[in-house]
This record gives structure tokens, C-alpha cells and sequence, in this order.
């Protein structure tokens, strides 16, 4: 694992950032958390990972992130198309990120280097591994927290935006993501890309969510594994005011 490339997300959508807005910002990676710009958070978490020898940023406003981030030549930037997943895949196949590759997103402010190491550790030998938290983890320490579960046999899940891309197996996967990034949210959307079967037996739970993105994955020729992550922060990801407030308590103690 030593000497892997991080590629962090740092874009943005279409139309105004509600959250940026509230806060007087143009872009959300740009937002303080704690008195800190939340992309210049998890670069410095990136940097701080052993694992992780080099970071590109990709965004469409590398100027303006650029401003708020350390003069370091592991830092690189790339720029952002239309759309996560063709993005990414053009970045893998000019190699301009290359594998094997580590991905996460700006708006984790809350992301540890402890939690790094124990997800790429336990996505060894998969050729696309997607980091997961459990609901009774996080609901263990913030039992008051709303997110989007994934409900499946034996647990609900909520996304990390924790991702590893061992090799080019990996492809078809993230290329078979652009036809439902908008449904990111959507879990039972996700699915339904996969067949009808697999729908079913999720909206039924007769299948555990490892068990069904496996199965999804071999449709694909690739070993995909989810890893559950014991960090309830990990599920911590900053995309409303009361992300925010919440991220801003735990970095001052308060939560």
C-alpha cells in the first residue's frame, strides 16, 4: 500500500450551494470548519496517512482551492468534467490517477487517518472496495443524527465516500456508476441498475448488502467489497447546516 495516490473530490455541482451560500462561500469545499476550509481538512488527514504518498484535487476551480491549501509537491490538481464517475474513470485511464487508488471527498471533515488505514487494509485483494458504516455504530454516539440507510439483511448502512480502485477491473464498475450518480442517495435506485432480482431481494431483505454489491460486481467481472468501518465518524459527511454544526462540535468537544 505504500506510495498510493489519493484523489480528492473537491468539486461542484450544477447552480448555487445552498451551504456554501449560508455561510458567504462560492464553493462548499471552501466552507471553515472550525475555523479551517473543511478541503484543507482532509487534505491535511490525507498527508498525515502513511499509506498515502501523493494527493490530486480534482475541482473545476483549482484557483480557488489552491488559495486555501499547502504549497507541497505531493499535491497535484485535475480538472473536473461533466459528472463523479466519467471524472474519475478519464483521470484512471490517462493516468493521470493511477492505480491503485484511494478516493475520498472534500466535504469529509471529520475523516482520521486511522480510519484510512483500517479501510484500505481491509480492501486488500478487492478490485473496488466502498467503505460503509453500520446504523447501530453510529447511532451509538450520535443517536440523534439523520442520514440516508441502506436497509438490508442483518444491518443498515450509510456510505463512508471511502472508495479504493485496485486496478482497471475497476472500470466498468465506476463507468457503470454514471448511469445512476444522480440517484447516489437513492439506494433501491442503485440496485435496480443491477436487475430485478437483486432489487427484490434487497426490498425484501433476504440479502445483506455485502452479499448483493458482491453479486452486482461479478455482473461486472469484479470483486467489489464493502467494508464496514468501526468509526462512526466515517459517516459524518458535510452536506447541510446541521453536518455542519454537528462536524463543527465534535472538532471543539462539544459532541
Amino acid at each position: 500500500m505504500v506510495g498510493l495516490t489519493a484523489l480528492l473530490l473537491a468539486g461542484r455541482r450544477p447552480g448555487t450551494d445552498a451551504l456554501a451560500a449560508s455561510r458567504g462561500e462560492t464553493l462548499k469545499a471552501l466552507i471553515p470548519v472550525a475555523g479551517t476550509p473543511m478541503v484543507a481538512r482532509v487534505v491535511e488527514t490525507l498527508f498525515a496517512t502513511p499509506d498515502i504518498a501523493q494527493v490530486r484535487v480534482m475541482t473545476q476551480d483549482t484557483a480557488a482551492i489552491g488559495a486555501v491549501l499547502p504549497d507541497d509537491p505531493r499535491l497535484g490538481f485535475l480538472q473536473s468534467g461533466s459528472g463523479i464517475a466519467l471524472s474519475v474513470s478519464s483521470a484512471l485511464r490517462s493516468g493521470d490517477a493511477p492505480f491503485p487508488l484511494f478516493l475520498t471527498t472534500a466535504d469529509h471533515a471529520l475523516l482520521r487517518p486511522e480510519t484510512i488505514v483500517e479501510f484500505l487494509s481491509a480492501a486488500q485483494g478487492a478490485d473496488v472496495a466502498v467503505g460503509v458504516v453500520e446504523r447501530a455504530v453510529v447511532e451509538a454516539r450520535f443517536p440523534q443524527t439523520k442520514r440516508t440507510w441502506l436497509r438490508f439483511r442483518k444491518g443498515d448502512w450509510t456510505g463512508a465516500n471511502l472508495f479504493y480502485f485496485a486496478s482497471p477491473a475497476a472500470l466498468p464498475v465506476i463507468e457503470s456508476w454514471a448511469s445512476v450518480e444522480q440517484d447516489r442517495k437513492k439506494g433501491y435506485r442503485l440496485i435496480a441498475g443491477f436487475g430485478i432480482g437483486l432489487l427484490l431481494r434487497a426490498a425484501t431483505r433476504t440479502i445483506t448488502l455485502h452479499d448483493a454489491v458482491a453479486r452486482a460486481g461479478r455482473r461486472l467481472g469484479a470483486n467489489v467489497r464493502m467494508v464496514g468501518l468501526s468509526d462512526p465518524l466515517a459517516a459524518v459527511d458535510v452536506d447541510k447546516i446541521a453536518d455542519l454544526e454537528l462536524a463543527e462540535a465534535v472538532l471543539e468537544g462539544r459532541a
